[in-house]
Protein backbone atom coordinates (compact mmCIF):
# COMPACT_ATOMS: atom_id res chain seq x y z
CA UNK A 1 0.00 0.00 0.00
CA UNK A 2 1.11 3.58 -0.89
CA UNK A 3 1.41 5.96 1.86
CA UNK A 4 1.89 9.60 1.37
CA UNK A 5 2.21 12.78 3.68
CA UNK A 6 -0.24 15.34 3.34
CA UNK A 7 0.69 18.86 4.04
CA UNK A 8 -0.78 22.23 3.45
CA UNK A 9 -0.09 26.11 4.18
CA UNK A 10 -3.58 26.20 4.44
CA UNK A 11 -4.45 24.64 7.84
CA UNK A 12 -1.91 25.01 11.14
CA UNK A 13 0.73 22.74 11.10
CA UNK A 14 1.17 19.67 13.46
CA UNK A 15 2.47 20.23 17.07
CA UNK A 16 4.46 17.83 18.11
CA UNK A 17 6.49 15.31 15.79
CA UNK A 18 4.10 14.22 13.18
CA UNK A 19 1.99 15.59 10.09
CA UNK A 20 -1.32 16.91 9.48
CA UNK A 21 -2.04 13.70 7.43
CA UNK A 22 -1.46 10.52 5.97
CA UNK A 23 -2.81 9.11 2.80
CA UNK A 24 -2.54 5.54 2.67
CA UNK A 25 -4.58 3.87 -0.45
CA UNK A 26 -7.41 5.60 -1.07
CA UNK A 27 -7.42 6.05 2.85
CA UNK A 28 -6.80 9.98 4.75
CA UNK A 29 -6.11 10.03 8.30
CA UNK A 30 -6.16 13.50 9.85
CA UNK A 31 -4.05 13.89 12.79
CA UNK A 32 -5.79 15.67 15.81
CA UNK A 33 -7.31 19.76 15.36
CA UNK A 34 -8.21 22.24 17.23
CA UNK A 35 -8.89 25.79 16.44
CA UNK A 36 -5.70 27.33 15.40
CA UNK A 37 -5.66 29.83 12.36
CA UNK A 38 -3.32 28.88 9.60
CA UNK A 39 -2.25 32.58 8.86
CA UNK A 40 -1.24 33.79 11.94
CA UNK A 41 -0.73 30.41 14.18
CA UNK A 42 -2.77 31.63 16.90
CA UNK A 43 -5.85 30.25 18.21
CA UNK A 44 -9.01 31.25 17.80
CA UNK A 45 -10.52 32.70 20.96
CA UNK A 46 -14.34 32.90 21.37
CA UNK A 47 -17.52 30.69 21.44
CA UNK A 48 -17.73 27.41 20.18
CA UNK A 49 -19.78 27.35 17.02
CA UNK A 50 -16.34 30.30 16.37
CA UNK A 51 -14.23 26.99 17.13
CA UNK A 52 -15.96 24.39 15.42
CA UNK A 53 -16.14 26.22 12.40
CA UNK A 54 -12.53 26.92 12.47
CA UNK A 55 -11.71 23.60 12.98
CA UNK A 56 -13.69 21.95 9.90
CA UNK A 57 -12.30 24.78 7.90
CA UNK A 58 -8.77 23.50 8.36
CA UNK A 59 -10.54 19.94 8.49
CA UNK A 60 -11.12 20.78 4.67
CA UNK A 61 -8.09 22.67 4.01
CA UNK A 62 -6.22 19.40 5.00
CA UNK A 63 -8.85 16.63 2.98
CA UNK A 64 -8.80 19.28 0.00
CA UNK A 65 -4.90 18.73 -0.36
CA UNK A 66 -5.11 14.84 -0.17
CA UNK A 67 -7.79 15.23 -3.14
CA UNK A 68 -10.53 14.19 -1.14
CA UNK A 69 -13.20 16.20 0.61
CA UNK A 70 -15.66 17.02 3.63
CA UNK A 71 -18.55 14.48 2.05
CA UNK A 72 -16.32 11.41 2.05
CA UNK A 73 -15.48 11.45 6.15
CA UNK A 74 -16.90 7.89 7.52
CA UNK A 75 -15.73 8.77 11.02
CA UNK A 76 -14.54 11.59 13.52
CA UNK A 77 -13.44 12.07 17.09
CA UNK A 78 -15.10 15.02 19.10
CA UNK A 79 -13.20 15.72 22.99
CA UNK A 80 -14.98 18.87 24.39
CA UNK A 81 -14.06 20.60 27.26
CA UNK A 82 -16.15 22.50 30.14
CA UNK A 83 -19.31 21.00 29.00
Amino acid sequence: MEKSVISTNNAPAAIGPYSQAIKAGNLVFISGQIPIIPATGEILRGDIKLQTKQVLENLKNILDAAGSCIDNVVKTTVFMKDL
